[in-house]
């Protein structure tokens, strides 16, 4: 599986413990920054991985900033990405089994470092169960075309 990582000054630690596991688990991983710990804006690293999930030059996208809730609301502005901010191992199960999640967002600063690896673990190998939860996928996607206009 092909995965891009990125992060913001809060979760570039934990992004570190995260592209490491992910080697470890054979996965071909793209860390798409940030690097340091001095201050950057998460839209930035949000939209790298998104487009690049988006685009189909990764199977799934991981986000870390200090809550996961900016880099999720960011992500999510990209056609095509369902991005999941996730602190709970059965939530991430459900985010892939159900709702297709594509990429998986993590608050650094709520997380202890194995509770996010786990996520993480979930995360990647948790297939989407398709049938009924196809349909509500597709619904999703097609918000994506529909015009913002008001009736």
């Amino acid at each position: 599986m092909r995965v891009a990582v990125g992060a913001d000054h809060a979760g570039v630690a934990l992004k570190a413990d995260i592209v490491r596991m992910l080697g470890e688990m054979q996965h071909a991983c793209d860390d798409l920054g940030t690097t340091g710990e001095e201050s950057v804006d998460y839209p930035d690293y949000a939209e790298r991985v998104a487009r690049g999930v988006a685009a189909g030059r990764y199977d799934r996208g991981i986000l870390i900033c200090g809550t996961g809730i900016g880099m999720a609301m960011a992500a999510n502005k990209i056609a095509g990405v369902r991005a999941a901010p996730v602190s709970d191992v059965d939530v991430a199960r459900l985010a892939r089994e159900h709702n297709d999640a594509n990429v998986l967002a993590l608050g650094a600063r709520f997380i202890a470092r194995e509770r996010a690896l786990e996520l993480v673990r979930v995360f990647l190998d948790t297939p989407f169960a398709g049938g009924r939860h196809d349909r509500r996928v597709r619904k999703i996607a097609a918000l994506e075309t529909q015009s913002t206009d008001a009736d």
